[in-house]
Protein backbone atom coordinates (compact mmCIF):
# COMPACT_ATOMS: atom_id res chain seq x y z
CA UNK A 1 0.00 0.00 0.00
CA UNK A 2 1.32 3.27 -0.34
CA UNK A 3 -0.17 6.65 0.57
CA UNK A 4 -0.65 9.90 -1.60
CA UNK A 5 -0.89 13.31 -0.18
CA UNK A 6 -3.82 15.68 -2.49
CA UNK A 7 -3.65 19.20 -1.58
CA UNK A 8 -6.41 21.61 -1.55
CA UNK A 9 -5.76 25.09 -3.57
CA UNK A 10 -7.30 28.66 -3.78
CA UNK A 11 -7.36 31.18 -6.82
CA UNK A 12 -5.23 34.03 -6.27
CA UNK A 13 -6.62 35.31 -9.77
CA UNK A 14 -9.71 33.98 -11.48
CA UNK A 15 -10.68 36.00 -14.42
CA UNK A 16 -12.91 34.54 -17.21
CA UNK A 17 -12.27 36.19 -20.97
CA UNK A 18 -15.53 34.42 -23.07
CA UNK A 19 -17.28 31.41 -23.62
CA UNK A 20 -15.87 29.03 -26.14
CA UNK A 21 -17.36 27.17 -29.18
CA UNK A 22 -17.09 24.09 -27.13
CA UNK A 23 -19.11 25.43 -24.05
CA UNK A 24 -16.24 25.91 -21.94
CA UNK A 25 -15.06 28.84 -20.63
CA UNK A 26 -11.92 30.34 -21.31
CA UNK A 27 -10.07 31.32 -18.36
CA UNK A 28 -6.70 32.63 -16.87
CA UNK A 29 -6.13 31.88 -13.13
CA UNK A 30 -3.20 32.07 -10.83
CA UNK A 31 -3.53 28.94 -8.81
CA UNK A 32 -1.39 28.24 -5.78
CA UNK A 33 -1.23 24.50 -3.38
CA UNK A 34 -2.19 25.18 0.53
CA UNK A 35 -1.17 22.78 3.26
CA UNK A 36 -5.00 21.51 3.78
CA UNK A 37 -5.27 18.25 2.46
CA UNK A 38 -6.68 14.84 2.06
CA UNK A 39 -4.74 11.52 1.96
CA UNK A 40 -4.99 8.53 -0.31
CA UNK A 41 -4.05 5.19 0.22
CA UNK A 42 -3.87 2.73 -2.37
CA UNK A 43 -3.30 -0.77 -2.83
CA UNK A 44 -3.19 -3.74 -5.15
CA UNK A 45 -7.23 -5.31 -5.42
CA UNK A 46 -9.40 -7.81 -7.33
CA UNK A 47 -11.50 -4.76 -8.68
CA UNK A 48 -11.98 -1.03 -8.78
CA UNK A 49 -12.97 -0.01 -5.36
CA UNK A 50 -13.56 3.50 -3.97
CA UNK A 51 -13.85 4.43 -0.27
CA UNK A 52 -14.28 7.46 1.15
CA UNK A 53 -14.90 8.43 4.82
CA UNK A 54 -17.64 10.90 2.94
CA UNK A 55 -20.59 8.32 2.22
CA UNK A 56 -22.45 10.88 -0.52
CA UNK A 57 -19.11 10.73 -2.57
CA UNK A 58 -17.76 7.07 -2.07
CA UNK A 59 -17.47 4.55 -4.90
CA UNK A 60 -18.45 5.98 -9.16
CA UNK A 61 -19.76 9.16 -7.25
CA UNK A 62 -15.87 10.26 -6.71
CA UNK A 63 -13.95 11.66 -9.42
CA UNK A 64 -10.98 9.23 -8.05
CA UNK A 65 -13.59 6.23 -9.85
CA UNK A 66 -13.33 8.60 -13.00
CA UNK A 67 -9.32 8.68 -12.73
CA UNK A 68 -8.72 5.21 -12.18
CA UNK A 69 -11.10 3.73 -14.88
CA UNK A 70 -9.47 6.63 -17.54
CA UNK A 71 -5.71 5.86 -16.64
CA UNK A 72 -6.85 1.89 -16.97
CA UNK A 73 -8.32 2.61 -20.44
CA UNK A 74 -5.40 4.61 -21.66
CA UNK A 75 -2.88 1.77 -20.45
CA UNK A 76 -4.90 -1.28 -21.50
CA UNK A 77 -5.51 -2.77 -18.36
CA UNK A 78 -8.35 -3.80 -16.02
CA UNK A 79 -8.45 -0.96 -12.77
CA UNK A 80 -8.02 -3.13 -9.90
CA UNK A 81 -7.48 -1.72 -7.01
CA UNK A 82 -8.63 -0.31 -3.62
CA UNK A 83 -8.34 3.42 -2.84
CA UNK A 84 -9.34 5.01 0.53
CA UNK A 85 -9.65 8.51 0.68
CA UNK A 86 -9.53 10.62 4.21
CA UNK A 87 -11.15 13.81 3.34
CA UNK A 88 -9.66 17.06 5.03
CA UNK A 89 -10.58 19.38 2.62
CA UNK A 90 -14.18 20.40 2.77
CA UNK A 91 -16.56 19.31 0.07
CA UNK A 92 -18.02 21.54 -2.92
CA UNK A 93 -15.87 25.21 -1.74
CA UNK A 94 -13.82 25.90 -4.21
CA UNK A 95 -11.11 24.22 -2.94
CA UNK A 96 -10.29 21.74 -5.61
CA UNK A 97 -10.40 18.66 -3.07
CA UNK A 98 -12.57 16.63 -6.01
CA UNK A 99 -9.58 17.29 -8.70
CA UNK A 100 -6.63 17.19 -6.45
CA UNK A 101 -7.81 13.60 -5.09
CA UNK A 102 -7.96 12.50 -8.63
CA UNK A 103 -4.94 13.71 -9.55
CA UNK A 104 -3.10 12.44 -6.33
CA UNK A 105 -4.68 8.86 -7.55
CA UNK A 106 -3.53 9.09 -11.27
CA UNK A 107 0.14 9.51 -9.58
CA UNK A 108 -0.55 6.61 -7.03
CA UNK A 109 -1.85 4.01 -9.63
CA UNK A 110 0.70 4.65 -11.98
CA UNK A 111 3.13 3.44 -9.20
CA UNK A 112 0.97 0.99 -8.22
CA UNK A 113 0.13 -0.52 -11.54
CA UNK A 114 4.38 -0.02 -12.69
CA UNK A 115 2.59 1.95 -15.39
CA UNK A 116 5.88 3.84 -15.95
CA UNK A 117 4.00 6.87 -17.48
CA UNK A 118 5.89 10.65 -17.94
CA UNK A 119 4.31 13.27 -16.40
CA UNK A 120 3.31 14.44 -19.40
CA UNK A 121 1.22 11.27 -20.06
CA UNK A 122 -0.16 11.79 -16.84
CA UNK A 123 -0.98 15.58 -17.73
CA UNK A 124 -2.71 14.48 -20.61
CA UNK A 125 -4.96 11.66 -18.84
CA UNK A 126 -5.86 14.35 -16.16
CA UNK A 127 -7.06 16.94 -18.66
CA UNK A 128 -9.51 14.82 -19.97
CA UNK A 129 -10.77 14.25 -16.32
CA UNK A 130 -11.08 18.16 -15.03
CA UNK A 131 -10.51 21.10 -16.09
CA UNK A 132 -7.69 21.50 -13.04
CA UNK A 133 -6.85 17.96 -12.44
CA UNK A 134 -3.47 18.87 -14.34
CA UNK A 135 -2.31 21.60 -11.83
CA UNK A 136 -2.64 18.79 -8.88
CA UNK A 137 -0.03 16.81 -10.58
CA UNK A 138 2.49 19.67 -9.42
CA UNK A 139 0.70 21.85 -7.07
CA UNK A 140 2.68 24.82 -6.11
CA UNK A 141 1.95 28.00 -7.80
CA UNK A 142 0.46 28.09 -11.46
CA UNK A 143 -0.53 29.84 -14.19
CA UNK A 144 -4.00 27.86 -16.02
CA UNK A 145 -5.41 28.97 -19.16
CA UNK A 146 -7.74 27.76 -21.82
CA UNK A 147 -10.11 25.73 -19.71
CA UNK A 148 -7.87 25.36 -17.03
CA UNK A 149 -5.98 22.27 -18.11
CA UNK A 150 -3.42 24.45 -19.59
CA UNK A 151 -0.76 24.78 -16.91
CA UNK A 152 2.09 26.82 -16.79
CA UNK A 153 4.43 26.50 -13.80
CA UNK A 154 5.51 29.77 -12.10
CA UNK A 155 8.44 30.25 -8.97
CA UNK A 156 6.34 30.05 -6.20
CA UNK A 157 4.93 32.71 -3.30
CA UNK A 158 7.16 32.68 0.21
CA UNK A 159 5.11 30.44 2.41
CA UNK A 160 2.03 32.90 4.63
CA UNK A 161 -0.41 32.22 6.95
CA UNK A 162 -4.30 31.68 5.30
CA UNK A 163 -7.34 31.87 6.84
CA UNK A 164 -9.89 29.73 5.04
CA UNK A 165 -13.73 30.09 5.44
CA UNK A 166 -16.29 26.92 4.65
CA UNK A 167 -19.75 28.24 5.57
CA UNK A 168 -22.25 25.04 5.08
CA UNK A 169 -23.54 26.23 1.89
CA UNK A 170 -24.79 23.52 0.04
CA UNK A 171 -25.17 24.36 -3.68
CA UNK A 172 -26.20 21.43 -6.46
CA UNK A 173 -24.06 20.71 -9.41
CA UNK A 174 -22.53 24.22 -8.30
CA UNK A 175 -19.48 25.04 -10.89
CA UNK A 176 -22.03 24.63 -13.71
CA UNK A 177 -24.89 26.85 -11.84
CA UNK A 178 -22.16 29.80 -10.96
CA UNK A 179 -20.59 29.36 -14.72
CA UNK A 180 -24.29 29.76 -15.84
CA UNK A 181 -24.78 33.46 -13.84
CA UNK A 182 -21.90 34.82 -15.70
CA UNK A 183 -22.84 37.14 -18.86
CA UNK A 184 -20.33 38.98 -21.01
CA UNK A 185 -20.62 42.16 -18.80
CA UNK A 186 -18.39 39.85 -16.34
CA UNK A 187 -15.64 38.75 -18.71
CA UNK A 188 -12.16 39.96 -18.52
CA UNK A 189 -9.08 40.25 -20.63
CA UNK A 190 -6.62 38.61 -18.39
CA UNK A 191 -4.74 41.64 -16.91
CA UNK A 192 -4.81 41.25 -13.59
CA UNK A 193 -3.16 37.42 -14.40
CA UNK A 194 -0.90 38.32 -16.42
CA UNK A 195 0.46 41.19 -14.04
CA UNK A 196 0.64 39.00 -11.22
CA UNK A 197 2.43 36.00 -13.56
CA UNK A 198 5.15 38.82 -14.63
CA UNK A 199 5.60 39.79 -10.57
CA UNK A 200 6.16 36.25 -9.74
CA UNK A 201 8.74 35.44 -12.59
CA UNK A 202 11.00 38.64 -11.82
CA UNK A 203 10.49 37.54 -7.91
CA UNK A 204 11.06 40.76 -6.22
CA UNK A 205 8.82 42.24 -3.08
CA UNK A 206 6.17 39.14 -4.24
CA UNK A 207 3.99 39.56 -1.46
CA UNK A 208 3.25 42.84 -1.13
CA UNK A 209 3.39 43.20 -5.14
CA UNK A 210 0.90 40.57 -5.67
CA UNK A 211 -1.56 41.60 -2.82
CA UNK A 212 -3.70 44.48 -4.73
CA UNK A 213 -4.03 41.86 -8.08
CA UNK A 214 -5.77 39.07 -6.08
CA UNK A 215 -9.22 38.97 -8.12
CA UNK A 216 -12.29 36.35 -8.92
CA UNK A 217 -15.23 36.52 -11.37
CA UNK A 218 -17.61 34.73 -9.48
CA UNK A 219 -17.45 37.67 -6.62
CA UNK A 220 -19.47 39.44 -8.69
CA UNK A 221 -22.26 36.88 -9.00
CA UNK A 222 -21.98 34.92 -6.04
CA UNK A 223 -24.40 36.58 -3.96
CA UNK A 224 -26.68 36.18 -6.02
CA UNK A 225 -26.32 32.48 -6.79
CA UNK A 226 -25.95 32.11 -2.82
CA UNK A 227 -28.26 34.45 -1.01
CA UNK A 228 -27.21 33.21 2.13
CA UNK A 229 -23.65 34.04 1.92
CA UNK A 230 -24.48 37.58 2.21
CA UNK A 231 -24.94 37.57 5.85
CA UNK A 232 -21.68 35.69 6.32
CA UNK A 233 -19.81 37.92 3.65
CA UNK A 234 -20.52 41.25 5.56
CA UNK A 235 -19.76 40.09 8.92
CA UNK A 236 -16.49 38.62 7.62
CA UNK A 237 -15.39 41.55 6.08
CA UNK A 238 -14.46 43.94 8.46
CA UNK A 239 -12.14 41.95 10.13
CA UNK A 240 -9.56 41.34 7.88
CA UNK A 241 -6.55 43.31 7.27
CA UNK A 242 -6.38 41.69 3.13
CA UNK A 243 -9.23 41.46 0.41
CA UNK A 244 -11.11 38.71 1.49
CA UNK A 245 -11.73 36.66 -1.68
CA UNK A 246 -14.00 33.63 -2.79
CA UNK A 247 -12.33 30.04 -3.33
CA UNK A 248 -12.19 29.21 -6.94
CA UNK A 249 -16.27 28.94 -7.29
CA UNK A 250 -17.15 29.57 -3.96
CA UNK A 251 -18.88 29.16 -1.70
CA UNK A 252 -15.36 28.91 0.09
CA UNK A 253 -13.64 31.59 1.35
CA UNK A 254 -10.20 33.21 2.19
CA UNK A 255 -7.79 35.98 3.27
CA UNK A 256 -4.38 35.55 2.66
CA UNK A 257 -2.13 36.94 4.38
CA UNK A 258 -3.56 36.41 7.25
CA UNK A 259 -2.58 35.55 11.03
CA UNK A 260 -3.89 33.99 14.31
CA UNK A 261 -5.88 37.32 15.63
CA UNK A 262 -8.07 37.51 12.01
CA UNK A 263 -8.67 33.39 12.21
CA UNK A 264 -10.09 33.81 15.74
CA UNK A 265 -12.20 36.56 15.32
CA UNK A 266 -13.87 34.93 11.97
Amino acid sequence: MIEVTARAKINLTLEVLGRRDDGYHEVKTILQTVDLSDRLEIERYSSLKVDCDKAEITGENNLVWTAATALAARSGIVPRARIVIKKGIPVSMGLGGGSSDAAAALVGLNQVWKLGLSAGELAETAAEIGSDVAFFLTGGTALGEGRGESITPLPGLPSVPVTLICPELALPRKTAVMYSFLDPVHYGDGEATAKMAGILMEGVGVLNAVGGLTCNVFEQVIHQAVPKLNWIWRRLEGIFKNPLRVAGSGPGMFSRPSNEDEFQRA
